[in-house]
């Protein structure tokens, strides 16, 4: 399977794209992984790219398409792949196409701004290995430390409420209009958010017929 997950920044995307990469026994490439990274190590494009995300915009197409195309040229990414954080305008979707970068489904998590404010204001990230929390949803089992890694637990600068709403703007100006463009390939595919994180897997596998 190849897929890319659609929704507005704290949908739950990575979660979801963790729990399908089991299902399906493929990689999840998550951009946003990928740059944290690059930001941590203080890499050239770490230090360009950090400029971008802690003021709410989105990172320049040649960073992402560069990444990307690296990424899904090793070979575990040859049986299918997920695709978390990329495609975020229609130039660069245009551009995977371009590359000859497929997928057989765009699925779009559906959410209200409100929802995604407050959910994000309880995110944590493990500073060690970039493991994502939330207070009320998915806790750790010991308050402020990574259930993987034992690292500690931080508030991303981007899941701060006035970030996360200059995020949202940029969402919905850059790359809401990418379900249309997959609407009209007939890829386009959608779901509601659910109470829980299980539910809402539950609904996507039901959409994707998994």
């Amino acid at each position: 399977m190849k897929l890319i997950l659609l929704g507005a920044p704290g949908a739950g995307k990575g979660t979801q794209a963790e729990i399908l990469s089991r299902l399906c026994a493929v990689p999840t490439i998550s951009t946003g992984n990928i740059l944290r990274a690059a930001m941590k190590n203080g890499t050239p494009v770490g230090l360009q790219a950090k400029a971008y995300v802690e003021s709410g915009k989105l990172v320049p197409d040649e960073v992402i398409m560069g990444i990307v195309r690296e990424r899904l040229a090793e070979p575990d990414c040859a049986g299918g792949y997920i695709l978390d954080g990329v495609p975020r305008t229609i130039p660069q979707a245009e551009m995977l196409e371009q590359l000859g970068i497929d997928v057989d489904v765009a699925l779009s998590i559906e959410i209200t701004d409100e929802t995604i404010v407050e959910r994000m204001s309880g995110r944590r990230v493990c500073s060690h290995c970039g493991a994502s929390f939330h207070v009320a949803n998915n806790p750790p089992k010991e308050e402020g430390k990574c259930d993987l890694c034992g690292g500690e637990l931080i508030i991303r600068k981007d899941d701060a409420p006035e970030t996360v709403k200059a995020r949202l703007e940029v969402y919905h100006r850059e790359t809401e209009p990418l379900k249309a463009f997959y609407e009209a390939r007939g890829k386009l595919r959608t779901v509601d958010n659910q109470p829980s994180i299980p539910e809402t897997t539950a609904a996507i596998r039901t959409v994707l017929g998994i």
